[in-house]
């Protein structure tokens, strides 16, 4: 099946543009993005939809960014389309925001489009993600942990943004770009592996592909669709249950909250019970992510009768006679606020291997060594410790209630809590800060801190890892 005719099936399957919608390409200047301009230039003049303008947003990330942004809008010129453009330093604004590199230029990108929305009075933005694309975000959004509606994936339209290219292969749209003579720019970051996206791009789905299943990206999208209409299906029956077990009200203090009837609750279905929950939490917590950890602490409130109020994202939760007690934080309260909120994160790391953390913007990584590598200046970033004495494989984390370790000079146990706080590490930095584990779960670097006192080097013809911290996209 022809390219274009492939993308007006799914238009219409999905209903994602009418033939008088205004609609905007946004263009990185990459093969897909390019091909959705072409794409929507030629349904445009099939007179199936008005393309009104072509936009790019310059993340200001890389050297060649200013060239990516000048190919768009000659693109947009050889399209006869208007064309608008903005820019942010977005490395600024996540050290701002303390949040990722990835989540500061997702949140620039997204104000940007609304803004051009505006600019040109459009209806729709649409975006060249492609099926390649799709079943990367599943299997990313799997090692990190999702639930039916993580697994979703990227849903043809969100709002006003669109995807038209979700029925679509990458390679087949670099073919169809080439069979024209349509011309592209590499972002040379795509070969960045400490990347997540690009790690699984570029490492994890060829070796399924050759050693498991060749059709893995056509299954992984396929499972993202049966999985987006299974959360559909929850999300209709978790706004039925909202209706029937949730008193939503404001405060005295005029923070918001809400009381859930648990006779109501109880009487679902556990995965309903989560998904409401989930639903409310999320919308007290405003844009403080609820995790797994957060909903199932909840579910056990229901049983804990008159116990202490639980702290979660945002919120503060309590079991008060036949209801389950939600109470928000009014904007700009002082006093002390919620415990933040805990990106819970556990990845295996291999030697030699590394663990790329985005949430956290770190990358630690494990190699072998000798005792006699060990430098006499030691730098916070690296660590030496006993190979003899890790049990099994190691794996990183961010901390969990009760951790303990025995800092080198200490002469006993910290709780982690006390060690931070001795260090005076910010509260809001403490569950990104990594921790490298054994395979009890014991404790052997606090990365950037230092390690258990186990695990020190005496003996320079000890056999050692070496663990090294280094910002994710930097240098050690």
């Amino acid at each position: 099946m022809l390219v274009i005719e492939r993308v007006r099936q799914f238009v219409r399957r999905h209903n994602l543009i009418t033939p008088d919608a205004r609609v905007l390409a946004a263009v990185s200047g990459g093969s897909d993005s390019v091909a959705l301009a072409h794409i929507l230039r030629a349904l445009a003049d099939a007179g199936e939809l008005d393309l009104v303008g072509i936009v790019h947003f310059n993340h200001q990330l890389r050297p060649s960014a200013a060239a990516d942004e000048a190919f768009a809008a000659d693109l947009a010129a050889s399209l006869d389309r208007s064309f608008l453009a903005d820019r942010e330093d977005v490395r600024s604004r996540a050290a701002r925001d303390r949040q990722s590199i990835e989540l500061a230029a997702r949140a620039s990108r997204y104000e940007f489009f609304a803004q051009a929305r505006r600019h040109f009075s459009a209806d729709l933005v649409a975006l060249g993600h492609t099926r390649d694309d799709q079943a990367e975000t599943v299997l990313l959004r799997l090692t990190r942990g999702a639930g039916p509606r993580g697994l979703a994936g990227m849903h043809p339209r969100n709002a006003s943004v669109i995807r038209p290219l979700l029925a679509c292969r990458r390679a087949e749209l670099r073919t169809w770009l080439a069979d024209r003579s349509h011309t592209f720019v590499d972002d040379e970051s795509n070969q960045d592996v400490n990347i997540p996206r690009n790690r699984v791009r570029a490492e994890l789905l060829p070796l399924l592909e050759s050693r498991f299943n060749p059709g893995i990206v056509d299954v992984l999208a396929d499972q993202a669709e049966i999985a987006r209409e299974a959360w559909a299906w929850m999300d209709a029956m978790a706004s039925e249950l909202d209706i029937r077990s949730v008193r939503r009200a404001t405060t005295a203090d005029g923070s918001p909250g809400c009381e859930i009837d648990l006779a109501t609750l109880r009487a679902a279905p556990l995965p309903l019970r989560r998904a409401l929950l989930w639903r409310v939490m999320s919308e007290l917590g405003g844009r403080r992510p609820i995790a797994f950890d957060h909903v199932d602490a909840a579910l056990r409130l229901m049983d804990e009768q008159g116990e202490t109020p639980a702290d979660f994202p945002g919120q503060r939760v309590q079991r008060i006679g036949a209801s389950l007690v939600l109470r928000g934080r009014v904007a700009g309260a002082e006093g002390r606020p919620a415990r933040a909120p805990a990106n819970i994160f556990r990845f295996p790391l291999s030697i030699p291997g590394e663990v790329a953390l985005p949430d956290a913007g770190w990358v630690v990584s494990a190699e072998a060594g000798a005792g006699a590598t060990v430098r006499n200046a030691a730098s916070k970033d690296v660590a030496h410790v006993r190979l003899d004495l890790c049990r099994g494989s190691l794996a990183v984390r961010n901390r969990r209630p009760g951790d303990r370790f025995r800092p080198v000079g200490l002469g006993g146990q910290k709780k982690l809590q006390d060690f931070f706080v001795d260090r005076k590490v910010a509260r809001t930095q403490r569950d990104s800060v990594p921790l490298v584990v054994d395979e009890t779960d014991r404790i052997v670097w606090v990365a950037g801190y230092g390690i258990d006192d186990a695990f020190r080097v005496t003996d320079r013809a000890q056999e050692v890892i070496i663990l090294t911290l280094k910002a994710l996209g930097g240098s050690a």
